[in-house]
């Protein structure tokens, strides 16, 4: 009678087979580790269990190191590229804000508060035209005609009422420069539009015209803003 090996040659090629497989999964597995390590921001304390303090984030290919808890919306809470990216400061310390504080309908206070923190949207542009631009060629067309009102270094004037910046007013500045179109305080209170160009993205600051009193310190404000999220290396 003939005697058969334990092992049959299908087992041998079985693993045969099934060697290069386990190989290369560990392979794949190292590099994914590998690249997680050199890609997760090292710096800075942790925000609660595991974000850390900042997030090194790529808008139109220019680099900004955004605080982790800025970003307003959860999505966006990730290293690497974004179309866009959404952040709130405190005013006038320029901290990020907390965590929000959880409202029930018995807590919730039905009256208007004043808002604290200054808006930030980081948008690449795609080589629209640059918001200089658009104050030095476009707006002019819309202006009122009569001359603007200048109170303490800031100049008012007023778009005309047919065009579609019809209900809002331009506020200019030389020193420190500062360049805003704010809608008109009426059921709510009106609301400025600061922009800035850096490198492939735009800045978008929004903040309520009423601080317009102090206006040197809100464009020192968007100034420091800007140098904090563009860091020593960017």
């Amino acid at each position: 009678m003939t005697v058969f090996s334990a092992t049959s040659p299908r087992n041998g090629r079985a693993r045969t087979h099934m060697l290069p497989i386990a190989v290369g999964g560990a392979f794949a597995a190292a590099a994914l580790a590998l690249v997680a390590y050199l890609l997760w921001p090292t710096w800075g304390t942790v925000v609660g269990a595991s974000a850390p303090e900042k997030l090194p984030v790529s808008v139109g290919n220019t680099l900004f190191n955004v605080p982790t808890a800025a970003i307003r919306m959860k999505i966006q809470r990730h290293s690497g590229p974004q179309e866009r990216i959404d952040l709130d400061f405190l005013y006038p310390s320029l901290e990020a804000p907390g965590a929000p504080k959880h409202v029930t309908a018995e807590s919730v206070d039905a009256t208007m508060q004043p808002i604290d923190r200054i808006f930030l949207s980081i948008s690449a542009h795609h080589d629209a035209l640059a918001p200089e631009a658009r104050v030095a060629t476009i707006y002019p067309r819309y202006l009122d005609r009569a001359p603007g009102s200048a109170d303490d270094g800031l100049t008012l004037r007023k778009f005309r009422t047919e065009t579609p910046y019809g209900s809002e007013d331009l506020f200019s500045a030389a020193s420190p420069p500062l360049n805003a179109r704010c809608t008109r305080d009426a059921a709510t209170p009106g609301m400025c539009l600061s922009e800035r160009r850096i490198g492939g993205a735009d800045l978008t600051f929004r903040f309520p015209r009423s601080w317009l009193g102090n206006w040197r310190e809100v464009a020192d404000a968007m100034e420091k803003l800007t140098a904090q999220l563009r860091g020593p290396k960017s």
